[in-house]
C-alpha cells in the first residue's frame, strides 16, 4: 500500500521533470536556430536574396530568426517565467509545437530551394545544415510535451494606457508583416512561399495559445482606439514604400477586390443567396464610369465630374441588380445560382458584341474602352505625383488612399445593415426561408434589398477600378480565370475568410489576390490550388478563417471554447427577432 502511494506521488513529479527537460531542450534549440540565421547558408550569390553574409540575416534567414524567437518566447511562457504567461492563456504545448514545426518547415524549405536552384548539395554552407538540425530539435521535443490545453482564464485588468500601447504595437506589427509580404520581389518566389509558411504556422499557434482571443478582448474594450489605430496603419502603408508605386498597385487592387467581396458578403454571407455572376455588377460600374468620364473611345463623348461618375456607376449597378433580382429571386438554391451565372455570362458577351457590328457601338466590343482619364477632384489629379508630409506619393498611392475611404464607407454600410432589423431578416431568410416567411417576413422584399445593396457596392468599386486600370475590357469580368477579381475568386474569398463577417472577406480577398500575384508561375494551377484549399478548409475549419459567433457555435458545439470570437452581429439573431424588421 505504501509502495503504491509513493509511486502515485512520484509520477507527477517525474512528469514535471521530464516536461521541464523538454522545455529547456526547446529553448536551447530555439536559441541555436536564432544563431544559425546569422551564418552563411550558401557560398554563392546566384541564389536570390544573398545568403552568403555572416552576421546579417537575409530576408529568408530573417523568417527563420522570427520563428526561433517566437518559439523561444513560448518556451519561456511554458517554463513559468514571470511576465510571459500572459501570452499563453489557453496553454502553450500546441502553440509551441506549431511554432517549432513552422520554423523547421521554413528552414527546410529554404535549404531545399537552395539545392534545387543551384543544383547540388555542395552549394550549401555548414550554416544551412546547422539551421536545419537546430530547428528540428524544438519540433521533436515539443511533440513529446504533454497537452496542457485549458480554458483561458480572464486576464488581469490592465491600465488603459497599457491597453492602448498593446493595440498600437499589434497594428504596427501587422503593418510590418503585411508590407513584408507585399514588398517581396517577383523574382523571389522562394521568399514569398517561406513567408506564407511561417505566417500560417505562427497565426495558427497564436490562435491555439489564446493570445488572439485575449488581444481581441482588449480591442473590443477600446473600439475607438482600435479604429484609429487600424486607419493609421492603413494610411501609413504608401508612406513607407521605398520602391515607389511598384507594390502600391497590388495594395490598390487588394482593396478593390476586398470591397467587392464585402458586397458579395451581403448577398451570400447575410442573405444566403448563391450568386455566381456577381462580378458582372463590378463590370457595370466600371463600364458606366468609362462611358461618362471622357474616355476618347466613349460612345457618349461626355465627362462627368468625379462624384457624378461614381454615383452614376453605383446607380447603374443598383438598377441592374433590381432588374435581374426582381424576376429571379423567387427561385432558391441551385436554380438561383444557375440564373445568376447566366446573367454574368450574358453581361460579358453583351459587352463584347456592342461594337457597331454585332450590335450598337457603345462599348467598342472586345477591344474595350481604353484611355480612361485619371480622376480629378477639386483640382487634385490622382494620376500625378504629390508630396505629402515630405513624402512623394505616386498615382497608385493616391488611388490607394481613395480606396481606403471607399472601403471605410462600405464597412460602415455593411456593419449598419447587418446589425439592423433588415439584417436580422436576412439572417432569418438564410437559416430557414420557409420558417421566416411563416413568421411574417416578406422574403422576396428582403432578398431584393440584399441583392440591390450588394450590386451597388460592387458598382462603386468598379468606378474606381476603371480609372486605376485606365481601360475596361469584357474579359476582365468572367466567372473563373487566372486573374482576379472574377466571380469564382470573389465567392472563394467570402467562404475562405468567413461568411457574414467584416474581416473575413477582407482577409480572403487579400490572400486570393496576393498569392496569384506573387506566384505567377502557378497560374495554370491556381484553380486546382484553390479547390484543394477549399476542400481542406471545409474539413478543418468550415466556418472560415474568421468566423462569427453563430458559425462557431454551429460547427464547434462540442468544443469547450471557440478559437476566434467575432462580432455578435448575427449570433443573437433569429426568426423571432427578424419578424420585427420585416
Amino acid at each position: 500500500m505504501t509502495t503504491d502511494t509513493t509511486a502515485q506521488t512520484l509520477a507527477p513529479a517525474k512528469q514535471n521533470i521530464t516536461s521541464a527537460g523538454l522545455l529547456y531542450t526547446i529553448l536551447g534549440g530555439s536559441v541555436a536556430t536564432i544563431v544559425s540565421a546569422f551564418l552563411a547558408w550558401t557560398w554563392t550569390t546566384d541564389f536570390p536574396g544573398d545568403l552568403t553574409i555572416y552576421g546579417y540575416p537575409a530576408p529568408l534567414q530573417l523568417l527563420t530568426l522570427v520563428g526561433g524567437v517566437l518559439t523561444a518566447v513560448h518556451a519561456l511562457a511554458a517554463l513559468g517565467v514571470k511576465g510571459f504567461g500572459w501570452l499563453t492563456p489557453a496553454g502553450s504545448r500546441k502553440a509551441l509545437w506549431i511554432l517549432a514545426l513552422g520554423t523547421f518547415a521554413t528552414t527546410l524549405f529554404t535549404t531545399i530551394s537552395i539545392v534545387w536552384e543551384l543544383g547540388a548539395l555542395v552549394d550549401l554552407e555548414p550554416g544551412a545544415g546547422f539551421a536545419v538540425v537546430a530547428s528540428a530539435i524544438p519540433a521533436v521535443a515539443a511533440y513529446k510535451l504533454p497537452d496542457d490545453t485549458r480554458k483561458a482564464a480572464p486576464a488581469k485588468a490592465l491600465p488603459s494606457w497599457a491597453e492602448i500601447l498593446i493595440i498600437a504595437a499589434v497594428f504596427a506589427l501587422g503593418l510590418y508583416v503585411i508590407t513584408f509580404g507585399i514588398d517581396t520581389e517577383d523574382n523571389e518566389p522562394q521568399l514569398f512561399i517561406a513567408y506564407l509558411i511561417i505566417v500560417g504556422f505562427a497565426s495558427t499557434a497564436l490562435l491555439k495559445s489564446g493570445l488572439v482571443a485575449r488581444v481581441s478582448a482588449i480591442t473590443a474594450n477600446n473600439r475607438q482606439v482600435t479604429i484609429i489605430a487600424s486607419m493609421a496603419a492603413a494610411i501609413a502603408f504608401p508612406f513607407i514604400q521605398q520602391s515607389g508605386d511598384t507594390y502600391t498597385l497590388i495594395a490598390v487592387n487588394i482593396l478593390i477586390f476586398a470591397t467587392v467581396a464585402l458586397g458579395l458578403n451581403v448577398v451570400v454571407g447575410l442573405a444566403g443567396l448563391l450568386d455566381l455572376g456577381y462580378v458582372a455588377f463590378l463590370g457595370v460600374g466600371a463600364y458606366t464610369a468609362a462611358l461618362v468620364s471622357g474616355a476618347t473611345s466613349s460612345a457618349f463623348g461626355i465627362q462627368f465630374p468625379f462624384w457624378a461618375a461614381v454615383l452614376t456607376g453605383a446607380l447603374a449597378s443598383l438598377v441592374f441588380g433590381v432588374i435581374i433580382g426582381a424576376p429571379t429571386l423567387r427561385l432558391r438554391g441551385d436554380y438561383l445560382a444557375i440564373v445568376t451565372l447566366g446573367f454574368g455570362e450574358i453581361f460579358r458577351i453583351a459587352m463584347g458584341n456592342l461594337d457597331g457590328v454585332s450590335g450598337p457601338q457603345i462599348t467598342n466590343g472586345p477591344n474595350g474602352i481604353p484611355n480612361i482619364p485619371q480622376l480629378e477632384f477639386f483640382g487634385y489629379n490622382f494620376g500625378e505625383s504629390h508630396t505629402v508630409l515630405g513624402v512623394e506619393l505616386g498615382a497608385y498611392a493616391n488611388y490607394y488612399l481613395l480606396m481606403l475611404l471607399v472601403m471605410a464607407l462600405v464597412i460602415v454600410i455593411f456593419s449598419r445593415a447587418a446589425n439592423s432589423r433588415i439584417g436580422r431578416s436576412w439572417v432569418a431568410i438564410r437559416e430557414d426561408e420557409t420558417a421566416a416567411t411563416a413568421m411574417g417576413i416578406n422574403g422576396f422584399r428582403v432578398k431584393l434589398i440584399a441583392f440591390a445593396l450588394g450590386a451597388t457596392l460592387a458598382g462603386l468599386a468598379g468606378t474606381i477600378q476603371a480609372h486605376v486600370n485606365t481601360t475596361v475590357v469584357p474579359e476582365n469580368y468572367v466567372f473563373a480565370g487566372p486573374v482576379p477579381p472574377n466571380s469564382a475568386f470573389l465567392l472563394a474569398a467570402v467562404i475562405l475568410g468567413g461568411m457574414g463577417t467584416v474581416r473575413g472577406p477582407i482577409l480572403g480577398a487579400a490572400l486570393l489576390f496576393l498569392i496569384p500575384a506573387k506566384l505567377s508561375f502557378l497560374q495554370d494551377y491556381q484553380l486546382l490550388g484553390f479547390g484543394i484549399a477549399l476542400i481542406l478548409l471545409m474539413r478543418f475549419r468550415p466556418e472560415g478563417l474568421i468566423a462569427n459567433k453563430r458559425a462557431q457555435l454551429e460547427f464547434h458545439e462540442n468544443d469547450e471554447q471557440p478559437d476566434v470570437p467575432e462580432q455578435r452581429q448575427s449570433a443573437e439573431s433569429g426568426v423571432g427577432t427578424a419578424k420585427a424588421g420585416a
